[in-house]
């Protein structure tokens, strides 16, 4: 069986490290894509415009299939790859985490850096809610009206998640089913005589 279930944060948090003077905040965010990973980037840049580094690491889609580190001038690994190493010890995916630095005029050292870029991206996550999803599948059913009963009969005993309808002399409707469970769902439909079932994506 697929593992169709993944790890992710609920909302935006926020960790915060000191070490002689320099100041680390974390900012722990839900993203789904790239888009959404630049577009955070880009308001956390403007909102802490006056911190020395914006360091951050990102990991995302339910396969963890993307993901980025960033030390942003600071040396090589000493920032982006500890940030990195908090997302994969929780497991977690669909998450950015941003660590800005505040230079407090005391250089700490590659290992210093390393435990306080580790410290605050810890922190940000301590201070969050982690949930587990399910990889889901969407679909798109067209039907004739007749077929209607039947057709919602499957979705009840299914409990499939309805996304949206077009009820008219021909009907359409999508629906959500988790992945583990979707070659079972197909067959079902597939056996209705005058139903086209078209698979749409996967979220």
């Amino acid at each position: 069986m697929f593992e169709d279930t993944y790890k992710t944060i609920t909302k935006v948090s926020k960790g915060l490290f000191k070490d002689r003077g320099s100041k680390f905040i974390a900012i722990a965010c839900p993203v789904k894509k790239e888009e959404d990973v630049k577009f955070k980037l880009a308001e956390l840049r403007k909102e802490y415009h006056d911190a020395r580094h914006h360091c951050y690491a990102y990991q995302l889609g339910f396969d963890k299939s993307a993901y980025r580190v960033n030390d942003d001038g600071e040396p090589s690994s000493a920032a982006g790859k500890p940030i990195y190493g908090q997302i994969l010890s929780k497991d977690l995916t669909n998450i950015l985490i941003v660590v800005v630095r505040y230079f407090g005029g005391t250089k700490l050292g590659v290992s210093g850096l390393i435990n306080a870029y580790r410290s605050a991206a810890r922190d940000a996550l301590d201070n969050n809610i982690i949930i587990k999803k399910t990889v889901n599948e969407i679909y798109e059913l067209s039907f004739d009206y007749p077929l209607m009963n039947d057709v919602m009969r499957i979705l009840k005993d299914e409990k499939l998640e309805q996304l949206s309808q077009k009820f008219e002399l021909s009907c359409s409707l999508t629906f959500s089913v988790r992945k583990n469970d979707a070659i079972r769902v197909q067959e079902k439909f597939k056996k209705m005589h005058g139903l086209e079932i078209k698979y749409l994506r996967t979220t």
